[in-house]
């Protein structure tokens, strides 16, 4: 199907750094809310904090997020140094295609790791990027109407 993730874990920590190496991925390209930090919070836990930096070691590693926000976007600049692209409109793929562009990235060689099926893996299905959907990053605090939304929309991927 379409929609299948070419890897579908629990959460971002759960990603092999070296299998991706081996496949020849260059860039990590993160979804931001849900994925790297809780909603809407505008901070990383320590534990992300230490992810993102043994990623960094081994990738260009960079946020690509739909947040249009502008007080939400300067908070999330001021604590993070890599690159970041906000108001990017997944799943549609040009504001992303710009992105990598400007970078001198193929799609090719990146994998979009994300926490929705229908913005985050179909953007990245589209562009022709390896894929890695994962569990949101507040799974177990989320309400129970948020979860079923999330249910619903990955009954459109087959594992």
């Amino acid at each position: 199907m379409f929609l299948k993730p070419d890897y579908n874990l629990k959460s971002v920590y759960d990603i092999n750094l070296d299998e991706l190496k081996l496949i020849g991925v260059k860039a990590v390209l993160f979804d931001l809310d849900s994925t790297l930090m809780a909603s809407k919070s505008g901070f990383y836990t320590d534990e992300t904090y230490s992810f993102l930096r043994s990623v960094e070691e081994k990738f260009f590693i960079a946020i690509i997020s739909n947040n249009h926000n502008p007080e939400y976007m300067e908070k999330v600049r001021a604590i993070t140094h890599f690159p970041i692209l906000f108001e990017a409109c997944k799943p549609r793929t040009g504001v992303v295609r710009k992105f990598l562009e400007k970078y001198n990235l193929k799609p090719e060689d990146c994998v979009i790791v994300g926490d929705r099926p229908l913005t985050d893996i179909l953007c990245g299905k589209l562009l022709g990027c390896k894929t890695i959907l994962v569990d949101s990053i507040t799974a177990d605090t989320e309400s129970k109407l948020v979860r079923f939304v999330r249910w619903l929309e990955r009954l459109t991927i087959r594992k």
